[in-house]
């Protein structure tokens, strides 16, 4: 640690500027969000898509539908 320190306090102003303007500016290979980011997305909607247009088109639920005029009282029963 005090090597680095003492490396750290023995630099200029202009050379930490240098040093960060080229950090900044170099970029060495595209990583993994680069390469993959826009097919798992697309991936990901056609999936989504898929399974609930499947859910809504073959399952047989009903979706809240209004449950009035569907439901008629029984009859009373006295025993």
């Amino acid at each position: 640690m005090v090597p680095l320190t003492r490396s750290l306090l023995s630099l200029s102003g202009r050379s930490i500027r240098q040093i960060v303007a080229r950090q900044a500016h170099h970029k060495t290979a595209p990583d993994f969000h680069d390469k993959y980011g826009n097919a798992i997305l697309l991936g990901g909607i056609v999936f989504c898509t898929s399974i609930w247009s499947y859910v809504c088109t073959q399952t047989g639920l009903t979706w809240n539908f209004s449950p009035v005029g569907k439901i008629t009282p029984q009859e009373w029963r006295e025993d």
